[in-house]
């Protein structure tokens, strides 16, 4: 199985190339330097969260265009086989279960984030929603004015179109499952 990594690399580059970009174009529209885009590419780089949601919405494609592996007429993900993709430091780390294909509109995500850990996301392409169950812990989740804690065995749906934060306020790892559906 590819690591992460390399089908992030050649989603971007399939993608860039399809929208006929250049590396600068890109770089322009997502903010994102021309040198890490080319390391990114080359699968050299080990991107956060926070840089992929910047391609993506530069590109104006779902976040897991970036991430889907390809098609198979079925899949067992064994998520001790998916390579996350961190942030703060490795705390956070998500693992892209089932990525939207750009056909079914919906990505499943498993999550795990350690006890102190934040991370700010990017706004999610406009009209996405977040659907957040929580199974371990407890998450404060910051959208607009709004902050809600979220515990165990407790659910949260939002409209994830802009800049959305979670922090995990309990004193354990905090086990998380979102879908996010993008119309």
């Amino acid at each position: 199985m590819d690591t992460m990594n390399a089908i992030v690399a050649k989603n971007i580059k399939r993608l860039r190339e399809e929208n006929k970009l250049s590396m600068e174009e890109l770089s322009k529209l997502s903010g994102v330097s021309k040198s890490m885009l080319a390391q990114i590419e080359r699968g050299d780089g080990n991107p956060t969260l926070s840089t992929l949601w910047k391609i993506s919405n530069g590109m104006k494609v779902p976040f897991d265009a970036l991430t889907v592996r390809p098609e198979k007429p079925y899949e067992i993900v064994k998520t001790g086989e998916i390579q996350p993709l961190l942030e703060d430091g490795g705390r956070v780390k998500n693992y892209s279960i089932f990525p939207d294909d750009e056909n079914r509109r919906f990505a499943v995500y498993y999550l795990e984030l350690e006890e102190g850990c934040y991370w700010e996301s990017e706004a999610h392409l406009r009209g996405a929603t977040e659907f957040v169950t929580i199974f371990k812990g407890a998450l404060e989740i910051c959208l607009n004015d709004q902050s809600f804690t979220v515990r165990a065995g407790e659910h949260l749906r939002f409209r994830a179109d802009s800049i959305h934060s979670y922090r995990n306020t309990g004193n354990e790892t905090a086990i998380v499952h979102m879908i996010i559906y993008n119309p």
